[in-house]
């Protein structure tokens, strides 16, 4: 196991606070001279240094404060639309930050825990990285892909190298989970006032509702999705305070709220799927029986893809204000706009796999690149042909278009490692104290895998820290709680400096 000095840390001496006033007043002095030429983005110069400076000192505390700023983080091109590039801020360039102190520390002392490095979801997960790079390398647009590279680099190893050492110490259990609830429940307040202003019955205002922190509706739907299970689960514990346990409840009560009406049809089907796989679980059904059943059902479809869509084309029903009528609407492919989009961007991803099945057109590409494989007579009157109106809406079909055959495998091994950790964990009897969490951080990820089949957003700051710090703390359960008494007890003490 590391030792607690896995990170650098700085020493606080006399000098530190004479260059601290200092350099305070010279800011002061400059932040003077450009308010005075209207430039007003200077001033959030301050918390960009102590954030930094906060990365230094503790990369455990920065991980924390990223985690409470994803959900209100707001995208660079909210205030400036005509750049070239677009970044989560604050997050991204946290997460950049975090990303280089971690690569140097590697380089200068090389002791990563090999347990990490040797565990099945690691393989997975480097394959991933690996074959991305290769793809980027053979990309139709490199700059694209090295730039889709970066960013999931820094997603990944941020939140599941870094989280697998950050969740060592059980405390960060709580911190973690307390961090991203605690900034979502600000959005979620934020998101349903701003409804309620149009009326809670309005579909349209809901789309907007959660702007500028999410960018549409069916994001925030997946994050609310994601985390109900924790919640859920929290309330359910019978060793917490009765004060946790009826704050746990009010969250619920909150994010199942805020979920229903944010009309987002993915979400509801995920999470009510996610439900029916736990009561499997509780009948006590083995994972691979679960698993053999999913691949039974993904077979199906493929094979009736063409009878399904028949039967689906005969109903009309668009999508509707009116609950019960916005859920028939989920399989409406014959008028519902939002339906018939997503089947053209799936079909117009399917050809452009068959055109380079085995590298793919680069990671990042598929927006730029598949207007020119849409058919006139799928096209919908939300269609585009100027790749700004998102991607692929399929983590599933959206690699394949860009990462060939071998990315959409890597990302399918990722799951099913995952996956059956986190159950191997629910089922083992020497963890007692953590199967709950085990079980409930696996349900949540659930949702986003059965999510993943009508849209990705793992490009994005909200779903991508969630998604690989569940998959972290599944991980270092199983590494380091196998034992909960011997292991837990162990790693009390240890804290990421």
């Amino acid at each position: 196991m590391p030792e607690a000095g896995f990170f650098p840390t700085i020493k606080q001496d006399r000098k530190s606070f004479f260059w601290l006033f200092g350099l305070s007043a010279l800011f002061i002095i400059a932040n003077i001279i450009f308010i005075s030429f209207r430039i007003y983005v200077f001033s959030i110069l301050p918390l960009a240094l102590l954030l930094i400076l906060l990365a230094f000192i503790s990369l455990e505390k920065v991980l924390i404060v990223i985690v409470f700023f994803t959900p209100l983080s707001i995208q660079l091109k909210e205030f400036y639309p005509d750049l070239g590039m677009n970044l989560y801020l604050p997050t991204e360039p946290l997460l950049f930050l975090v990303l280089v102190l971690f690569i140097i520390k590697i380089l200068l002392e090389g002791n990563y825990p090999k347990e990490i490095l040797k565990h099945p979801v690691t393989i997975a997960v480097l394959f991933y990285i690996i074959w991305i790079f290769i793809t980027s390398v053979s990309s139709t647009m490199p700059l694209v892909s090295f730039k889709f590279l970066l960013t999931r680099i820094w997603f990944v190893f941020g939140f599941y190298f870094l989280g697998v050492l950050f969740f060592r110490n059980p405390k960060n259990f709580s911190h973690f989970f307390t961090a991203y609830i605690s900034g979502m429940l600000l959005v979620v307040i934020f998101a349903l006032i701003n409804h309620g202003q149009e009326g809670f019955v309005n579909q349209q205002a809901a789309h907007g509702a959660p702007n500028p922190f999410f960018s549409d509706h069916t994001s925030y739907g997946a994050v609310l999705g994601m985390f109900l299970p924790i919640i859920i689960g929290l309330a359910f514990r019978s060793d917490i305070s009765k004060i946790n346990r009826t704050g746990a409840w009010v969250l619920t009560i909150i994010f199942l709220g805020a979920l229903v009406l944010s009309y987002s049809r993915a979400a509801w089907i995920s999470v009510i799927l996610t439900l029916l796989i736990f009561v499997l679980l509780k009948l006590k059904v083995r994972f691979s029986i679960l698993l053999f059943i999913s691949t039974l059902t993904l077979l199906f479809i493929v094979f009736y893809w063409s009878e399904i869509l028949m039967k689906l084309e005969e109903n009309r029903q668009d999508s509707s204000t009116d609950m019960a009528q916005h859920v028939q609407s989920i399989s409406n492919i014959s008028s519902d706009a939002s339906n018939l989009e997503r089947i053209n961007r799936w079909k117009s991803a399917i050809r452009m796999f068959r055109e380079k099945p085995l590298l793919g057109w680069g990671p990042g590409t598929y927006m730029f690149q598949y207007a020119a494989w849409q058919y006139s007579h799928e096209k919908t009157m939300i269609s585009t042909n100027f790749g700004d109106r998102g991607n692929a809406h399929s983590e599933y079909i959206g690699p394949m278009a860009e990462s060939g055959i071998f990315g959409v495998l890597s990302y399918i091994m990722i799951l099913i490692t995952v996956l059956y950790t986190g159950f191997n964990n629910y089922t083992r009897k020497r963890m007692s104290r953590y199967r709950w969490l085990s079980l409930v951080v696996s349900l949540g990820l659930i949702t986003y895998v059965l999510h993943g089949f009508l849209n990705n957003f793992l490009d994005t700051d909200k779903v991508s820290i969630p998604f690989w710090g569940f998959i972290g703390l599944l991980v270092a359960l199983d590494i380091y709680y196998k034992d909960t008494e011997l292991k837990a007890n162990g790693v009390k003490k240890e804290v990421l400096e």
